[in-house]
């Protein structure tokens, strides 16, 4: 025999749900050409700006070097028009010069001024495309394996060459009924938070083995609308993954607090019975008889199932041996305390 434990409790929903990463990278060359190197280990951790390919640069360093000629051209026709341009204008004040001479020679300065912006912008194309031939990390994370080998031809924006995902922090995606979604949505408004926005709400995350965790985390997504086909709303948890254990596709559950802060009253589950189409519990009453009170019950929390409605907290709950227990029956009772851990011990 022994009292309900009774202390502040908050019950929480378990869903299934789905880790993905936070950002993930399907990786490109913006210029064609042969791949001539490849720069990572197939799985590795990459960081941001890490080199991991790269194509044959023979043909855009050539290209580079004769565009960079081509700028010291324009530049070179750009200061004798200069030239030109300034003699004719000192001239032409002077009557030495005509003025359809002028304008020629100020339309040849302007034209030699357009051409060695032309051939500026021509230069910065080649070094981009020169600079293209490296492929580095745009983010960090755990990237995939080669899918190109050295030697292939690379199409500019078309050839995948391997994958990149985030690792840390990852997101885990799970679905809600209607029913839930409701009483969440009435519980952050009391808490004065956005579901939608996710609100910063705190979750529990565990693996499917739960080998490791549980681990904290905080929805920060909710959609937009209930899906008419399923009824259910998809929510989004971010959860910190230093040790890279949470891997994207991996299944997990998901624990959210499903009420505000409240006086709870709790049993463990031995302690619980049931007769035909509802739970019951054996209370001892003050003559030492048993007698059953119907309960409503509640998610398990430490190890206790949490118990809605049909107790006070005051009573004396026969938590062993229920299979030898009758109502009306007089006992000879052994009061003991449960303890406030999932280590429980009956009576």
């Amino acid at each position: 025999m022994a009292k309900p434990v009774t202390r502040q409790i908050v019950e929480d929903d378990e869903f299934v749900g789905r880790f993905a990463a936070v950002d993930e990278v399907d990786v490109r060359a913006r210029v064609g050409g042969y791949l001539a190197e490849v720069h990572f280990t197939d799985g590795q951790l990459v960081k941001a700006g890490d080199l991991l390919f790269t194509i044959d640069q023979r043909p855009y360093a050539a290209e580079k070097d004769r565009a960079e000629a081509q700028e010291r051209v324009s530049e070179a026709m750009l200061a004798y028009a200069k030239q030109q341009f300034d003699r004719s204008a000192d001239l032409v004040k002077r009557g030495t010069v005509s003025q359809s001479q002028y304008d020629e020679r100020n339309q040849a300065y302007l034209s030699a001024q357009a051409t060695a912006e032309a051939a500026k912008a021509a230069t910065r194309v080649a070094s981009l495309n020169y600079d293209f031939t490296e492929i580095r990390a745009p983010l960090a994370g755990r990237i995939d394996r080669r899918f190109v080998s050295v030697g292939n031809l690379i199409q500019p924006d078309e050839t995948l060459l391997t994958r990149i995902v985030s690792s840390d922090p990852v997101d885990i995606y799970f679905d809600i009924d209607e029913r839930s979604l409701l009483n969440y949505a009435r519980d952050a408004r009391t808490r004065g938070i956005d579901l939608q926005q996710g609100g910063g709400l705190e979750v529990m995350v565990r693996l499917a083995d739960e080998h490791d965790g549980p681990f904290t985390g905080k929805l920060d997504f909710a959609e937009n609308r209930v899906d008419h086909d399923s009824g259910t709303i998809r929510l989004r948890a971010r959860v910190a993954n230093p040790d890279d254990i949470m891997q994207p596709g991996m299944f997990g559950r998901v624990n959210v607090p499903a009420s505000l802060p409240h006086d709870g009253i709790m049993l463990p589950d031995e302690a619980i019975a049931s007769d035909q189409d509802q739970r019951i519990v054996y209370v001892l009453g003050s003559d030492d008889t048993v007698s059953t009170k119907p309960v409503r019950l509640g998610p398990t929390i430490d190890g206790y199932r949490v118990i809605r409605s049909g107790l006070t907290g005051d009573e004396t709950i026969v938590i062993n041996g229920l299979m030898r227990v009758r109502p009306g029956v007089k006992v000879t009772p052994k009061l003991t305390e449960l303890p406030p851990t999932n280590e429980k011990s009956g009576s």
